[in-house]
């Protein structure tokens, strides 16, 4: 299925074709990521709040709580291998098509959750279930995140293309808040129990409206010009999954995986684990703290832009490594924010940390990984920078926070260091990477 672009007018100026195909990536670019995080961090959502109680009823608060987890981990496992397989894909049949079909891919498995049968229905199936749809999400999403930048970056012109990076990152915000934001409406107009009874399940099966609408303006986007010149050239890489883990390119790849363990660890601190810490450690009520969540997420939608501009005038690696040495110094005073009781406090950690300063550094990424690989393997490098380095920097990222602080007597400084620490390894190998200028893309 094609949809072909819109006539040009006669008479039109000649660089306006370019220009509506640009304005066309970036809206598909954004509307396609902000549908796929919204899927994606559903289940995030859920299983701080629902999925332990649903799914794994017959265990301890504690051990419902790290079983949830543990199956929101096992996305980020199989991210690298949708990662592998759709990277393969867009580096040899584009851009475009790779992106409808994850878009398709985890739209399906999302709405099944919603009418997934719960461990009260159907015994021990439910949670097997669960964890298959959870593992097609992962495969759906390893595929989307590179191609959603390359779509941006490689369809604007040199002087915009930090701006034009920042843009799919927007939609990691945005469907975040999005999930949040309806999570906290159907618990705010519904009683606890028809909220854990049937209430959670409309939230998965909007997503079928969504990805409707998103596979709809993402076919509308042109190739990018990058990708049409390698392939017009006969360039494309036979096995790119090769190239990237033989030298010289496997130090980049191995760089740009470390350089991200920062970021990861910082989005799913905030983003997820912060929810739990929020409700089961620290006692506040679900719906103010997902209210928190949404507005900190819309705060960095906003901000992020700033970030894609400043990219454009500083580069990729200033803007990338200032701000994870800015996320490192805030963790411990934002826990100490966290652990005052105030929900006031808890606020004010939670935008500066999460609003404000992961949008510094999240907003220059995608242009920053995106300069470090040739047009003929960086669909398939973005994707396991990114998708790879996601098992251990952000998957497991709940799971180590919460085992931390039950092993630091339900205090938070372990899990503090173990955060700092990502950090700094993140900063050393964002200083060693060598990208490319951005003319080059």
């Amino acid at each position: 299925m094609t949809i072909a672009e819109p006539p040009i007018a006669p008479g039109a100026d000649a660089a306006e074709p370019d220009e509506r195909r640009v304005r066309t990536a970036l809206l598909s670019s954004l509307v396609g990521t902000t549908i796929e995080w919204y899927d994606f961090f559903l289940y995030a959502t859920a299983a701080s709040l629902v999925f332990n109680h649903a799914f794994f009823p017959d265990q301890s608060s504690f051990v419902g709580t790290m079983l949830s987890f543990a199956t929101f981990a096992v996305g980020f496992v199989v991210r690298p291998i949708g990662g592998f397989v759709f990277g393969h894909i867009g580096d040899r049949i584009g851009r475009k098509r790779t992106l409808a079909l994850t878009m398709l891919l985890m739209g399906g498995a999302t709405a099944l959750m919603g009418v997934l049968p719960t461990a009260a229905q159907i015994g021990v199936l439910a949670p097997i279930l669960l964890l298959l749809l959870r593992m097609a999400q992962g495969f759906a999403l390893g595929g989307e995140w590179a191609g959603a930048v390359l779509l941006a970056v490689e369809h604007s012109p040199a002087r915009r293309r930090g701006f034009s990076g920042s843009v799919p990152q927007i939609g990691l915000a945005l469907g975040l808040a999005l999930g949040t934001g309806v999570f906290a409406l159907l618990q705010v107009a519904l009683p606890d129990e028809a909220f854990l009874s049937y209430g959670w399940r409309i939230a998965f099966l909007v997503s079928v409206v969504l990805v409707i609408f998103g596979v709809v303006v993402r076919l509308k986007a042109a190739e990018t010009p990058a990708f049409e010149k390698v392939r017009a050239d006969d360039q494309r890489s036979a096995v790119p999954v090769k190239e990237i883990f033989r030298p010289p390119v496997l130090k980049t790849t191995v760089l740009g995986m470390l350089s991200r363990w920062g970021e990861g660890a910082a989005f799913n601190t905030w983003g997820v684990f912060a929810i739990s810490y929020a409700t089961a450690t620290l006692h506040f009520e679900k719906v103010p703290v997902l209210i928190v969540v949404t507005v900190s997420a819309l705060l960095m939608a906003v901000l992020l832009p700033v970030s894609g501009m400043l990219v454009d005038r500083f580069g990729a690696k200033v803007v990338y490594g200032t701000g994870i040495a800015a996320y490192a110094a805030a963790v411990f005073p934002v826990f100490a924010l966290f652990d005052t009781g105030s929900m006031v406090a808890y606020t004010v950690g939670m935008i500066v940390v999460f609003g404000v300063i992961h949008a510094w550094f999240y907003g220059a990424q995608g242009t920053l990984y995106a300069s470090l690989f040739p047009t003929r393997i960086r669909y398939t490098g973005l994707s396991t920078v990114y998708q790879l380095s996601g098992v251990y920097a952000s998957g497991l990222t709940p799971l180590i926070l919460t085992a931390l602080i039950a092993a630091g007597g339900n205090t938070p400084w372990l899990a503090c260091g173990y955060l700092v620490a990502t950090a700094l390894i993140s900063v050393i190998a964002t200083l060693l990477l060598r990208p490319r200028a951005l003319a080059e893309l």
